[in-house]
């Protein structure tokens, strides 16, 4: 079966490498479905139009507006189970594995326990072995911050939609497949591009949350799904002179913090997830939403172990983490909240993006929390942006012989 996989891994990295080449060929011949106009930035403080910024009319990002949202009565059939293959796991035997960063201008960490910033890679220029580096980096480092991706913007859709599904590749009867693209339940996307998130906040769409204090959380992207997102990308068209940076979290770090005793009665614990209540009513509770699927409950690991790395790492959602298995409500949110606010005050694991034109941010969503900051509330500018979602293998309990099915 090894000699099997290796000549399969062979044959497929060939393959693959014949469509990268095409790929990038038609996006240098502007056939993309959608080239985006390159807004070249200049030393200093960015422009309004370099943030994307001045009349709606004139916007050059309108096409990618999520214009196209489900319908009521038309949903579609369950994920089904896939098996991931994690890139990174072949970057392990590299002589090299950080070799892709050898041309990088500027490579800082945010802070030691997360976050790196890079300068002169193009991430629309890796080859291959380079994206398998790349996943193991991200993997290790949990954030990386690409500054000045021209060309990652003027590739458009498509390019888009192979770059993530590269990482989110599946592994069945032998051969690889196209990576599984997680197709958001109920957001809106792009006219033909159901596979890229788009999130759009304006002076018009963002509001001050009267109920709470804040309206920034600390969540992981799609948790309740039985195969959640791994390698993550984000990258913002437009955004504020001021304000709208994400913040970011290790889940890693956070465990790390906790006394031995605790985290191995932590490792014991199974948790419930579920996407009810955040896809049916919006976060303002005003309406309910159509979705795309059937909203779906899972059980999932409350300590995960990383596939590549091996890293042990908190994993737990307040916007889909509902209970934990076979505790009492009180005693559930008591175990619960103790983590949140562990989360929420571990300065030692958190770093802050904060946005400049033509930035692209990876992260791995099995092992960190984010949140963005709505601080412009009011401001007449605008924050749109693109998520790139591969869906990678079902969580991996930390401790051995945990049951989630």
């Amino acid at each position: 079966m090894a000699s099997t996989i290796t000549t399969v891994i062979t044959e497929d990295r060939a393959a693959q490498t014949t469509e990268l080449a095409a790929s990038a060929t038609s996006a240098a011949a502007g056939r993309s479905t959608f080239s985006l106009p390159l807004l070249y930035g200049s030393p200093g403080q960015p422009t309004p139009t370099e943030r994307g910024q001045g009349p709606f009319e004139s916007y050059p990002y309108s096409e990618l507006l999520p214009k196209v949202f489900p319908k009521a009565h038309n949903i579609g059939e369950p994920l089904e189970d896939f098996v991931h293959i994690d890139p990174g796991m072949r970057a392990l035997s590299h002589p090299d594995p950080r070799k892709f960063l050898k041309n990088a201008t500027k490579v800082g960490d945010f802070c030691p326990t997360i976050g790196t910033e890079v300068e002169g890679v193009n991430l629309a220029k890796l080859a291959l072995e380079e994206r398998d580096e790349l996943a193991l980096e991200v993997a290790r480092r949990k954030v990386m911050v690409f500054r000045g991706q021209h060309d990652f913007f003027e590739a458009g859709g498509e390019f888009w939609k192979e770059f993530g599904s590269y990482f989110g590749r599946a592994y069945t009867h032998n051969l690889f497949v196209t990576g599984r693209l997680h197709v958001h339940p109920t957001g809106g996307h792009p006219e033909d591009l159901p596979e890229i998130h788009m999130i759009y906040r304006d002076e018009n769409t963002v509001y001050y949350d009267t109920e709470n204090i804040t309206r920034g959380m600390w969540h992981t992207d799609m948790s309740h799904e039985r195969q959640p997102p791994g390698l993550t990308a984000f990258f913002l068209f437009a955004h504020p002179e001021s304000g709208g940076d994400t913040f970011f979290t290790s889940g890693v770090e956070a465990l790390k913090r906790l006394s031995p005793g605790f985290v191995a009665y932590l490792k014991t614990l199974r948790q419930i997830q579920s996407a009810v209540d955040p896809i049916q009513v919006t976060r303002n509770g005003t309406r309910t939403r159509n979705i795309r699927r059937p909203c779906v409950t899972t059980i999932h690991p409350l300590v995960r172990r990383h596939p590549v790395t091996g890293e042990e790492s908190l994993f737990l959602n307040p916007e889909a983490t509902k209970g934990i298995v076979g505790y009492k409500k009180q005693e559930s949110d008591l175990i619960l909240n103790f983590l949140y606010d562990h989360i929420a005050g571990g300065l030692e694991g958190q770093m802050r993006v904060k946005w400049a034109p033509k930035t692209v941010v990876l992260w791995d969503n099995r092992v960190t929390m984010h949140s963005a900051l709505f601080d412009f509330a009011g401001s007449p500018e605008r924050r749109h942006g693109a998520r790139i979602t591969p869906q990678a293998e079902r969580p991996i309990p930390a401790l051995d012989g945990i049951q989630l099915d």
